[in-house]
């Protein structure tokens, strides 16, 4: 950490920074673990100029607005530096640490609003993610995610012009045969995914890392099985509070993954894009 760094967080947190060790996961910028004079553990993430660090503040203070989800508490959030309380861990996900993450998240869905997106933009990882409300869904998820996270998986050559034509047939002759209104907009975390899951005891610790909107929740259920993050037990325990349409393992998971994978094909390229080709060429 830059003598700088240490002195702008020892600013915010009220104390003399006397450790700092680098933590995995700067996906924006460099992630520390701060001991400070005081005594207290912090969580530091620094970022270069342009830096959006100020949006992820945003995010958790909202997510904590709801006294659904627990998540670390912000203790100062400007765009090149994000303070936040350390969340001790320990164990991994386990069948009582799903059913617990089913629990939290099912209250959280219980968060609605008007319209699907939000009140301001938001980030998926380090990109952009457009929220302008909209009443439609189905619109919301075509213009706002498929299209939109496409466009930008072309222009940096990530995704080949071959399939982005594909996405957009699939997005205007077929997504209204699979995707349904759904009975209202739900807050979701947005980037359910393992690493974004903090586990101690058997339970869920925190979510981190979140990238908010109001959508389906069923968006969120999907994501969280593209990696393997939740299973049976989570499904069965979330089905116990808000039960699944028929057709969600069928076609709609994969459908909605679609917009993960472009994320990742516009991050990290290679064979996330065959991924995205080889669903469009199933349903579309």
């Amino acid at each position: 950490m830059t003598p700088a760094a240490r002195r702008a967080v020892a600013a915010a947190a009220g104390a003399e920074v006397v450790q700092a060790a680098t933590l995995p996961g700067g996906c924006i910028g460099e992630v520390w673990r701060v001991t400070l004079a005081d005594g207290r553990l912090l969580v530091a993430k620094t970022a270069g100029p342009g830096g959006t660090l100020e949006i992820e503040g945003y995010m958790l203070d909202y997510l904590a607005r709801t006294n659904t989800v627990p998540v670390p508490d912000v203790v100062h959030a400007a765009p090149d530096l994000l303070v936040m309380s350390w969340i001790e861990t320990a164990g991994q996900l386990t069948a009582s640490t799903q059913e617990h993450a089913a629990d939290l998240l099912a209250a959280l869905h219980h968060n609605t609003a008007d319209a699907y997106g939000h009140e301001r933009d938001t980030l998926i990882g380090p990109l952009h993610q457009p929220n302008p409300w909209t009443g439609s869904w189905i619109s919301f998820f075509r213009n706002q995610r498929l299209l939109h996270m496409g466009r930008r998986a072309l222009d940096k050559g990530a995704l080949r012009r071959e399939t982005y034509v594909r996405l957009e047939a699939f997005c205007a002759d077929k997504l209204n045969t699979y995707i349904e209104e759904p009975d209202r907009p739900s807050l979701i975390h947005g980037d359910m995914w393992g690493g974004n899951v903090l586990c101690r005891d058997g339970r869920i610790a925190a979510f981190i890392d979140p990238a908010i909107y109001h959508a389906d929740p069923e968006i969120e259920l999907a994501f969280s099985t593209l990696f393997g993050t939740y299973g049976d037990r989570f499904f069965r325990r979330y089905n116990e509070h808000h039960p699944l349409r028929p057709g969600f393992f069928e076609a709609r998971r994969d459908i909605y993954n679609l917009y993960p994978l472009l994320v990742h094909t516009r991050l990290f390229g290679g064979h996330y894009a065959s991924q995205v080709d080889g669903i469009l060429r199933r349903f579309g």
